[in-house]
């Protein structure tokens, strides 16, 4: 089944008293999905590819996915329901024969979004989902010009 769906990137993450706000979106509108702070921080990362001393979950799947031959093709955040995002993972992996399979997992949003962040993986939202968020690009832009910065490893260093 085709749906319609709408490339977004990862414009911000911000730390929340219960973890990190992912700011995704495009020039049309932004939306906000809450993930845990070890995920948002795993993301932030990934964005800005800084080096970890220790492979981390997402970098240990993604070692596993390369020995066999697997690699994240997209991510589609593909439903909302009762305040909860839903995505999938579209997987393809070759053998050594080139047969080339497609896998597509159910996964939490924010994984999903750390491993399209990790492996250079394009980000969707299906046109439902698009259509039924609220646009949060005014806030974002607020945010930003009062120079609150997207990153949530920032506010943990600053001393005070």
């Amino acid at each position: 089944m085709n749906k319609t769906v709408i490339e977004v990137q990862v414009r911000a993450v911000l730390p929340t008293s219960g973890g990190c706000a992912v700011f995704l979106g495009n020039n049309d509108k932004v939306f906000i999905i809450y993930v845990d702070q070890t995920v948002g921080s795993a993301i932030t990362m990934f964005m800005r590819d800084i080096s970890k001393e220790r492979p981390l979950t997402h970098d240990l799947i993604a070692h596993l996915m390369t020995a066999l031959g697997a690699k994240v093709e997209r991510v589609i955040i593909n439903d909302l329901k009762n305040a909860t995002y839903y995505a999938r993972m579209i997987i393809t992996a070759e053998n050594e024969l080139q047969q080339r399979k497609v896998i597509e997992l159910d996964g939490r949003p924010s994984d999903c979004i750390a491993m399209a962040m990790q492996q250079k993986a394009p980000v969707y939202v299906s046109q439902e989902v698009w259509d039924e968020v609220d646009d949060m690009s005014d806030v974002l832009r607020k945010m930003e010009e009062e120079g609150l910065r997207p990153d949530p490893e920032a506010e943990s260093t600053e001393e005070e």
